[in-house]
C-alpha cells in the first residue's frame, strides 16, 4: 500500500517543491492544514521558511502544535524541514529576541557562527552509524542548505538505558552545527532535501519506507 503523507500548509515553507518530490520517492501526497487528515495520514512533512518565531504564529494559528504532538503521542511519523526542524527545539534566538519552540528537544537555536552567513549551497554532513534517513547515502553526498540559525549544541542526554539514544548528524559551516535528527517517530533535517537531488531523493524514500 502506497504510503499517504500530508504537507503541513500553515503559511511556511516551499509546499510545491516539497509535495513533487514526496510524489517521486512514491508517496501519495496532499497538502493541507485540515486537522483529522493530518492527523490520520501515515507521515506529516511540516516545511519550513523563514523567521522562527513567525513559523511559531502561523503553526499555532493552524493548530499544528497540536496535530505535531497528538501524532508523536501515537508514535506516528513527523519530518520537519529548515525551520520546520528549528522550531521543534526548546527556543530560538533571533536579532536578539527569544521565542518559545515546540520543546519536543531541549535546546536554542541561534546565530550561525561563521564568517559567511547565510550558509546558502551545497555541504557535506556526517551521519552517524544506524541511520535510517541516510542508508544508502555517503559521507560524500552533498545536501543543499539556506539559513543563518542553527543548533550548536545537542542538549538531550539518554539517562535511561532501556530507551533509544536520538541519533544527530552534523554538518560544518564555520563551526559544527545539527543537520538532522532521528528520534523515534520524529525526525528533521536542517537541509532541504527536497532541493538536495539524488541524495535528497534518497532520503525521503528511506522515510517513507519507515512509514
Amino acid at each position: 500500500m502506497t504510503a499517504s503523507v500530508v504537507v503541513f500548509d500553515y503559511g511556511f515553507g516551499n509546499i510545491r517543491s516539497a509535495e513533487r518530490a514526496l510524489a517521486r520517492a512514491g508517496a501519495q501526497v496532499e497538502i493541507t492544514r485540515d486537522f483529522d487528515t493530518a492527523l490520520n495520514a501515515d507521515g506529516l512533512l511540516v516545511p519550513g521558511v523563514g523567521a522562527f518565531a513567525a513559523c511559531m504564529a502561523g503553526l499555532r494559528e493552524a493548530r499544528g502544535d497540536w496535530v505535531i504532538g497528538r501524532r508523536l503521542a501515537g508514535g506516528r511519523p513527523v519530518l520537519g524541514i529548515c525551520v520546520g526542524m528549528q522550531i521543534l527545539f526548546a527556543r530560538g534566538i533571533e536579532h536578539g529576541v527569544e521565542s518559545e519552540g515546540l520543546d519536543e528537544w531541549p535546546g536554542t537555536v541561534g546565530p550561525l557562527t561563521a564568517d559567511v552567513v547565510p550558509h546558502m549551497g551545497w555541504n557535506t554532513v556526517t551521519a552517524p552509524a544506524g541511520s535510517r534517513l541516510f542508508a544508502g547515502l555517503s559521507q560524500e553526498d552533498r545536501y543543499y542548505f539556506v539559513h543563518s540559525y542553527a543548533v550548536a549544541e545537542w542538549e538531550l542526554e539518554a539517562h535511561n538505558e532501556a530507551l533509544t539514544a536520538p541519533l544527530v548528524t552534523w554538518a560544518t559551516h564555520g563551526a559544527p552545527f545539527v543537520a538532522a535528527v532521528e528520534n523515534g517517530p520524529l525526525s528533521a533535517t536542517q537541509f532541504h532535501p527536497e532541493k538536495s537531488g539524488d541524495a535528497g531523493a534518497q532520503l525521503l524514500k528511506n522515510w517513507i519506507e519507515t512509514l
